[in-house]
């Protein structure tokens, strides 16, 4: 015996508003997109890293205590 289906409706909810979204969904793309356009816009002043490595230490570091 085949359940009965609904019909598709094809417009908005009866309560007007269909979807929302929250505000740091559209902020954060937002801020990001800005802080990688300025980057790319204004590589003058990247500067170069000048002590050890600190992703090599956590690396490091992770791994002795993994391996203690």
């Amino acid at each position: 015996m085949p359940a009965p289906t609904h019909p598709r409706s094809s417009g908005p909810p009866a309560g007007g508003v269909g979807i929302s979204l929250p505000w740091w969904a559209v902020a954060l793309p937002a801020v990001a997109f800005t802080v990688l356009l300025t980057m790319i816009l204004s590589p003058g002043q990247a500067h170069a890293a000048t002590g050890a490595p600190v992703l090599g230490q956590l690396i490091e570091h992770t791994l002795q205590l993994l391996f203690r």
